[in-house]
């Protein structure tokens, strides 16, 4: 009989379980949404007992909508989103909300941090910038401003290690997420210790580190009983969101590249030699001996999702696509800059905002509409030339995230980048990929590769459009200069 695979997805607006069968169909999935916080502006935070207990319906949820036995789940893979900093005490227990990553109230801790180590030092090792929204500020913060947290605090834990710590009772990190913290060594896939030391950090807090396939351990009784899982079943360290999701789309090869339609928008472009940016960000691939040069956006289908609920809730997202196919290419001069919630690379600004350029009373909701699609169309295309810029090519892209969905969309993004686009068989990659992960780790899989062929399937593929090349090459320029004109206000630069 087959084993089947579990796949636990920790997103920003919701928990994804999907049990899997070999050939990576879906057997059973269920999805459970929680809260975001924010208490302060620049503030936003989550509580990690909202993941555990989505965790914990979702999974009940699946095992009874499948009617699978538990013992026949051979293998557990978690993944989450990045850039969290929970601390937690020495059951394990969350001692305070956590900073997800579009939290950048750590702005004061990056320059403390620069003041004790060199900012080039730093890039020099870990291969990224030092930002707010990272995990060591945010650890810093704690430090400063809730001394009862830092001094409390027993390991400081990323999304998917806290889900791993309540079905195993372990402390672990796995290393897709170090690219966080600016004292992982990037290339040997290490703690630097006295970088951690001199940036004032007690190394005890910075957990255990594993490769993502790496089993850590098993599910406890008291986790069997929460879940309906059965004590005993392997659980693999797992990994970043979008290392996953890159996984699951099949991206383990230097040159494929995942874009990212989810909450958050961008790339992962999959290379097997060291190459940073500092406009990019640069992580482990949760695939050993290869990194991924990443370009993550605020703005991707969040967008989308924020003007339906402002200006049309009553309209389906299919309703959005048919009404957006029925503005022009280019949307007759409406740029958006898609920054909603400041932006990440390549410009690394947490005070960008979001903009629609071009308005007048001809313009409609199908101009508003595409106009998002087309925004983040050029946020995508801009990562991909700075990658470009590193040294790193990409070749066909492979769109995963609900952002997918939108045969426009992709069709957008495509005659925008001038990159095919090729959509995998499920929308269901981030947890596929954690789900492989698991596979490969208890030997389901022989390997990546093996694993990636008898699960990952192309259902459509959409090629550039070169007759819209000229009219989206003008908008683009236009978009990149109407930030370079913005960005004196947004920052407050512009007396």
């Amino acid at each position: 009989m087959s084993a089947y695979l579990l796949g636990i997805d920790i997103g920003t607006s919701a928990c994804k379980v999907a049990l899997f069968l070999e050939d990576g169909r879906v057997a059973a999935q269920d999805t459970r949404e929680y809260a975001v916080y924010y208490p302060q502006p620049g503030w936003a935070e989550q509580d990690p007992m909202d993941w555990w207990q989505a965790v914990c319906t979702a999974t009940r949820q699946v095992l009874s909508q499948s009617g699978i036995q538990p013992g026949d789940i051979a293998g557990i893979g978690i993944d989450g989103q990045s850039w969290s900093a929970i601390a937690v005490d020495g059951q394990g227990a969350p001692l305070c909300k956590t900073p997800i990553w579009t939290d950048t109230r750590a702005r004061r801790e990056c320059e403390e941090i620069t003041g004790k180590v060199s900012g080039d030092a730093l890039f020099a090792l870990c291969g990224n910038p030092v930002q707010p929204s990272y995990t060591l500020p945010k650890i810093l913060w704690y430090k400063n401003n809730r001394p009862e947290v830092y001094q409390n605090a027993q390991a400081i834990l990323q999304s998917n290690s806290f889900i791993a710590y309540q079905l195993t009772g372990r402390i672990t990190q796995d290393v897709s997420q170090g690219y966080g913290l600016c004292c992982f060594d990037m290339r040997r896939k290490q703690w630097d210790m006295s970088v951690a030391q001199a940036l004032g950090i007690r190394p005890e807090l910075l957990p255990e580190l594993f490769d993502s396939h790496q089993v850590i351990g098993a599910v406890t009784p008291q986790a069997a009983k929460a879940t309906g899982l059965l004590a005993g079943t392997p659980v693999v360290a797992g990994g970043l969101d979008a290392a996953c999701g890159t996984l699951g789309a099949g991206v383990i090869e230097p040159g494929q590249t995942q874009e990212q339609g989810g909450q958050a928008g961008g790339m992962s472009l999959c290379i097997d030699q060291y190459a940073a940016d500092p406009r990019l960000i640069l992580g482990t691939h949760v695939v050993p001996g290869r990194w991924l040069l990443q370009g993550g956006t605020t703005g991707g289908g969040g967008a989308l999702k924020w003007l339906r609920e402002t200006m049309c809730p009553e309209l389906s997202y299919g309703q959005m696509d048919e009404l957006a196919a029925q503005a022009p290419a280019g949307c007759d001069g409406v740029i958006f800059l898609p920054y909603m919630a400041g932006e990440r690379s390549p410009i690394w600004n947490p005070n960008a905002s979001g903009v629609f350029f071009g308005l007048n009373y001809a313009k409609t909701r199908a101009h508003l509409i595409r106009a998002v699609m087309e925004g983040v169309g050029f946020a995508l295309r801009h990562n991909l030339e700075v990658a470009q810029d590193a040294g790193a090519y990409a070749h066909t892209l492979r769109s995963v995230g609900g952002s997918s969905n939108s045969r426009l969309w992709t069709q957008i993004k495509a005659d925008i980048t001038g990159h095919a686009i090729h959509v995998p068989a499920s929308d269901t990659a981030a947890t596929l990929g954690a789900a492989i992960l698991a596979g490969v780790g208890t030997g389901v899989y022989q390997t990546f590769a093996s694993a990636c062929h008898k699960t990952v399937k192309i259902t459509r593929m959409d090629e550039p459009d070169a007759g819209k090349q000229p009219i989206y090459d003008a908008r683009y320029a236009q978009y990149r200069e109407l930030y370079t004109r913005l960005e004196p206000m947004m920052t407050g630069n512009d007396q």
